[in-house]
């Protein structure tokens, strides 16, 4: 990872001043895509900074992280210089975690708190399942992709999509599912977990197991749809988001 620390993060609506500054963390094998459509949806006071880690995007030419806690040593060096306004985190699925390893590791840096964690589509650490999907071939991987719902099947049909796609997927998958599980501390901000209804991939109790790390107050907000519910519902997500910053409509 010898790029700047710049190449991590995406400001589409660059702001000197803004309210808050909120980091978006993508999921396993994922892009700032995700989050594109929300610098339409935030309010101007909230801007918004998209996360690209390695082994996507302008970064396909960088070694992945072996580790899940050197992603968030590279994150946290990137996103320092942006600490300086308030700030707030959404991570998604595997992002979830690693946005929470990420406020531990810039408090023990005795950086600012953030405002708000929303962690989104992942179970507490108290219920973490690791698992063997990095281990599965191409097809199987593929297939496992598919019926999570987050990647167009007819993209991945293309042996060259796969080319591209498949090798960061696989070493998120590999960080999330070797990750020890062990955060130091709960974080001291309010921290709100969002699910789908229908996600297979956790139940509303693992959900709502995040309220152990936490000293600030905790909701649960569940959304219709899966495991991407919020690619279906980007305003109603955003706007939830927007409440809890306490950013007026």
């Amino acid at each position: 990872m010898n790029r700047p620390e710049s190449a991590w993060l995406r400001r589409p609506r660059p702001q000197r001043h803004p309210a808050v500054r909120l980091l978006c963390l993508p999921h396993a094998g994922g892009s700032t895509a995700l989050y594109r459509s929300w610098k339409d949806l935030l309010p101007p006071e909230i801007e918004p900074v998209l996360v690209c880690p390695p082994g996507r995007e302008d970064r396909m030419d960088e070694p992945l992280p072996k580790e899940l806690p050197e992603l968030v040593a590279g994150l946290a060096r990137a996103v320092e210089p942006l600490l300086d306004r308030p700030w707030a985190v959404f991570g998604h699925s595997m992002g979830a975690t690693v946005a929470h390893e990420l406020v531990l590791r810039l408090l023990r840096g005795r950086h600012r708190a953030p405002e708000h964690l929303f962690v989104s589509a992942r179970e507490a650490p108290q219920h973490h399942r690791g698992g063997t999907v990095h281990l599965l071939d191409d097809d199987a991987l593929a297939a496992e992709l598919i019926r999570l719902g987050g990647t167009s099947p007819e993209l991945l049909a293309m042996a060259e999509v796969r080319g591209l796609v498949l090798p960061a997927v696989r070493g998120d998958y590999r960080l999330i599912e070797t990750y020890a599980a062990d955060p130091q501390g709960p974080v001291p901000c309010p921290l709100t977990a969002l699910i789908g209804e229908a996600d297979t991939e956790l139940t509303a109790e693992e959900a709502a197991g995040w309220e152990k790390w936490t000293t600030g107050p905790f909701q649960l907000l569940t959304f219709p749809g899966g495991h991407f519910y919020l690619s279906d519902r980007p305003r109603a997500v955003v706007d939830a988001v927007r409440r809890r910053l306490l950013i007026p409509a």
